[in-house]
């Protein structure tokens, strides 16, 4: 794609939570130290970096709550927690209480938005569309339910939520990203209200549930690569 905005693709794994959003955090901000150089004296030096950062990983067993999060939807203590070996941060995105773990591909974008609108809005619904756009290879129609961002399903088997959503911004770069429900083990949802969502009818779902057969993170990979192309024009960069 002619003058698309170049993004590096990593996929990250066997790391503990930290040690991912250390390593989002120190792209991000690369990311912003390279458009101070852009406004600078050297505005015209050709940067080698990339335009922006996509991380693909499966997590360690992990909740995490939002900035805006109410602690009160984790429904398990330290100790229970320490049991279960599941790690707990409470971080910088939006939104409330989620999990990651195996089974589950999180993907993180970071992004100079100065390279594609500067809307804040725009870029979450973007993010859901590529999902949807991704879940069209399987036969599955993802949607938008108002007041709740991600994707959903909603069908004669009630709302179920496949992908949680939470972003950050700092100097229009953006941080966190997408958590996509492949083979994830959905009974770490029920240590939590997800997302805060303590609603009767709406549940959390995976896509191997969904298909009634066996689909693994590896499977998915060069799908959803292509739906986050077509939808944010960016071209991926692997480099190895």
């Amino acid at each position: 794609m002619a003058d698309a905005p170049l993004v590096q693709l990593h996929y990250l794994k066997n790391l503990k939570y930290k040690e991912v959003w250390d390593f989002q955090k120190t792209m991000q901000r690369n990311l912003i130290q390279n458009k101070r150089k852009k406004l600078g004296k050297d505005a015209f030096i050709e940067l080698i970096n990339p335009s922006g950062h996509f991380i693909l990983c499966e997590h360690k067993p992990v909740y995490t709550i939002g900035k805006s999060g109410n602690s009160d939807n984790l429904l398990i203590n330290e100790e229970e927690l320490a049991y279960k070996e599941i790690e707990y941060f409470k971080i910088n995105r939006g939104g409330d209480i989620t999990y990651h773990g195996p089974g589950q591909l999180t993907g993180y974008l970071i992004l100079d938005l100065d390279d594609y609108y500067h809307d804040v809005h725009k870029y979450v619904r973007d993010i859901e569309e590529a999902i949807i756009l991704f879940l069209r290879n399987f036969g599955i129609n993802g949607e938008r339910i108002d007041g709740f961002t991600g994707v959903w399903l909603n069908d004669a088997n009630g709302q179920r939520k496949i992908c949680a959503i939470g972003v950050h911004m700092s100097r229009w770069v953006s941080l966190h990203g997408f958590a996509l429900n492949i083979n994830t083990d959905l009974s770490y949802f029920k240590n939590i209200i997800p997302c805060g969502i303590n609603e009767q009818g709406k549940e959390v779902t995976n896509l191997s549930s969904e298909l009634g057969k066996d689909i693994y993170v590896n499977d998915v990979f060069e799908k959803l690569q292509y739906s986050f192309t077509e939808v944010f024009g960016f071209e991926l960069i692997n480099i190895t």
